[in-house]
C-alpha cells in the first residue's frame, strides 16, 4: 500500500516522463502490480482499516453486565469469563476492564452558608521577597465571607500566632462585624490535634481569641480540604492571577 505522495509520484512519472508501468516500479522500487492498479486509478483512496477481532469481543456485553451489577476485580471477571468458554488471556480482559468499568466519584453534600454565619480562612505563599540582607518567604492570609464571596488579604513574612490573630482582627475590621464560625483547616495555629471520630484540640491562643471575639470555631473535617472550597478558591486566584506582584 502506498501513501498519497507515492500516488502522486507514479503518476508524475507517466504523465511527464512517459515511463511505462514496470519503469515506474523499478524507479520507485515498488511491485509492478501495485503501479499498474494505482495507474488505473483517477484518484487517490487510503485503504480503509480492517476491523480488528478479538477473542473478547462475544464476552464484552457480558463484562459490562457483570461491572454494572457488582465492582468485581478484573481476575473475578476473568474467572467467570473462563466459566462461560473464553479461552484469551487475563491481560486482555484486565485492558477491557479498566477502559469500561463506572469510574466513581465521591459523594459530598454542598456546603450552603446565611449572610454572616461563615467565614473561611487560610494561608497561601507566593514566592519571597527581600528583607534586610536576606530573603523572606511571603505568605498572604485571606479570609473569605462565605455568602457574599468578599474577601480580605493581608501579606505578611510569618506565620506566628501574633500574625495570625492581628490579621483576622484587620479582617473583621475590614469587613465591619464578625461572622458566628470561623472554618479552618487543620493548621497547628488553630487546631493542635484532630482525630477521626473525636472532639478536636484546639490552639488555646486561638480559642481564647474566638471566645473574646464572640465567633466559633469550625475546622475541616479530616481529609476533607474541600468542605473550605470558597477560600481555596480565593487562595488559586490569588496565585494563578499574580494579584499579589504589583504590591511586592
Amino acid at each position: 500500500m502506498i501513501d498519497y505522495h507515492g500516488f502522486c509520484q507514479i503518476k508524475h512519472l507517466q504523465a511527464h516522463q512517459g515511463l511505462s508501468a514496470s519503469q515506474i516500479a523499478r524507479e520507485l522500487a515498488l511491485d509492478p502490480r501495485t503501479v499498474t492498479y494505482w495507474l488505473a486509478q483517477e484518484h487517490f483512496r487510503p485503504r480503509t482499516p480492517r476491523p480488528h477481532t478479538s477473542k473478547l469481543d462475544p464476552f464484552k456485553p457480558e463484562i459490562v453486565r457483570l461491572l454494572e451489577r457488582y465492582p468485581y476485580s478484573a481476575a473475578q471477571v476473568f474467572q467467570r469469563l473462563r466459566e462461560h468458554g473464553f479461552a484469551g488471556g487475563y491481560s486482555l480482559v484486565k485492558a477491557y476492564v479498566r477502559a469500561v468499568r463506572p469510574r466513581r466519584q465521591p459523594a459530598f453534600l454542598t456546603l450552603a452558608f446565611a449572610p454572616g454565619e461563615c467565614a473561611q480562612v487560610d494561608w497561601g505563599a507566593f514566592g519571597s521577597v527581600p528583607v534586610g540582607q536576606t530573603q523572606r518567604r511571603l505568605r498572604f492570609f485571606v479570609m473569605v465571607l462565605c455568602y457574599s464571596r468578599m474577601m480580605y488579604v493581608e501579606c505578611t513574612v510569618s506565620q506566628t500566632m501574633e500574625h495570625f490573630l492581628a490579621c483576622h482582627q484587620h479582617a473583621f475590621e475590614f469587613f465591619g462585624g464578625i461572622p458566628h464560625t470561623v472554618m479552618v483547616d487543620n493548621l497547628k495555629s488553630a487546631v493542635l490535634q484532630r482525630t477521626l471520630g473525636e472532639a478536636p484540640v484546639f490552639n488555646p491562643t486561638y480559642l481564647d481569641f474566638a471566645r473574646h471575639n464572640g465567633f466559633t470555631i469550625t475546622p475541616c473535617n479530616v481529609g476533607k480540604g474541600n468542605e473550605k472550597g470558597r477560600v481555596e478558591n480565593g487562595v488559586g486566584y490569588i496565585v494563578g492571577t499574580n494579584l499579589i506582584a504589583p504590591f511586592v
